[in-house]
């Protein structure tokens, strides 16, 4: 036992070591030499792979503070997030990404349902996860909803296993698709937006489609890196909106949980805060008109620095969420969610190809 206690530490100590490494050399753009190759491969994937792979081995450790710093963190690091985020830029898509943004988010909800809890029986925490993560922007969505659901650290742990799975596989995937249906640079931004989960695929497969075809860019006058991002942005603010009716679409998991209190009084607070942190970027720090050019260029340094803050915390967070992931604890949710995460996914990607190409944006 002490063995594994002490392997544990030691795994927590050097995983915040690279990451703060990391962080000081994305930010502060320092040349870190060979080591910065080194510092990349310390993903959120790779973190929770550690975790889970810890888990098999060692079983679960200190899982009191397994579950506080996987909540508490999770939290403060969504909070963090806000500072990254800019109203008015996230809602320049115009009304085609907006309106792509709503009905995609409603759909994949009602459709995440139907396949997880009506077909294959999925627990109603785990499915919700698969499908806000679905919906709005991966990790980050399931992170937001599991703080504001108190969910299990082994449901969260299955969630965000399949959601990084699927990212990677997008990554590769999007641009040889788009490629080979000759999708135009609107067409492709569209669509990775609304199909691929986390804002960090999309930036990536959004780029190597303009690698793939700059003779596009120049001719359409577009890029497909800025348009998936900026409608993803969008989709990043449904964070709020999905926390905030979270309590009302799962009313039987409040109720089973969190006895005698009303749906809308089980908001978490960590999400007011989240909101507050998006106006007070958009509105205060990163705004030249209040504060002038110079002091807003500092205001919008230091919101990117804590953003950026926020993404390793995140990171981080993995290992505790993949270190609650016994095998015990994986036998008992089962094969299904991932079944549900694909074909969900599936679902998603193909129904919007098609959406975006008949309509010939």
């Amino acid at each position: 036992m002490k063995l594994k206690k002490l392997s544990y530490i030691f795994i927590v100590v050097v995983l915040s070591a690279f990451l703060f490494l990391s962080f000081i050399v994305d930010t502060f753009n320092v040349d870190a030499g060979c080591l910065s190759s080194v510092l990349k491969k310390v993903s959120s994937p790779f973190v929770l792979a550690v975790g889970i792979v810890f888990a098999m081995l060692m079983g679960e450790v200190y899982s009191k503070f397994n579950k506080l710093m996987s909540k508490k963190m999770l939290q403060y690091s969504v909070v963090a997030l806000g500072f990254g985020m800019n109203i008015e830029k996230a809602l320049a898509s115009g009304w085609e990404g907006m309106l792509l943004t709503v009905v995609s988010v409603f759909a994949t909800l009602g459709l995440g349902w139907v396949i997880g809890r009506k077909l294959l029986g999925v627990d109603s925490e785990t499915s919700y996860l698969l499908s806000s993560g679905t919906a709005i922007c991966g990790g980050s969505a399931v992170a937001a909803v599991g703080s504001a659901l108190n969910a299990k650290s082994e449901n969260l742990s299955v969630a965000l296993a399949v959601v990084f799975v699927l990212n990677a596989l997008a990554l590769f995937l999007f641009p040889s698709i788009g490629s080979a249906l000759g999708m135009s640079m609107k067409q492709f931004g569209m669509w990775a937006a609304i199909a691929i989960h986390d804002t960090s695929s999309v930036v990536g497969a959004g780029a190597a489609y303009d690698q793939l075809h700059p003779e596009l860019v120049s001719s359409q006058g577009v890029s497909a890196l800025e348009l998936a991002t900026t409608i993803k942005l969008t989709r990043a603010l449904w964070i709020v909106v999905l926390v905030l009716l979270t309590p009302f679409f799962m009313k039987s998991h409040f109720a089973n949980n969190v006895r005698g209190k009303a749906w809308y009084r089980n908001i978490p607070t960590f999400i007011v805060w989240f909101l507050l942190a998006i106006l007070f970027n958009t509105y205060v720090l990163s705004n030249s008109s209040l504060l002038g050019g110079k002091v807003a260029n500092i205001g919008g340094n230091f919101s990117r620095m804590v953003a950026d803050l926020a993404k390793h915390m995140i990171t981080l967070s993995m290992f505790f969420i993949g270190a609650s992931l016994t095998i015990n604890t994986l036998r008992k949710v089962g094969l299904k969610p991932m079944i549900q995460g694909v074909v969900l996914w599936i679902c998603v990607s193909t129904v919007s190809l098609a959406f975006i190409i008949s309509c010939r944006f």
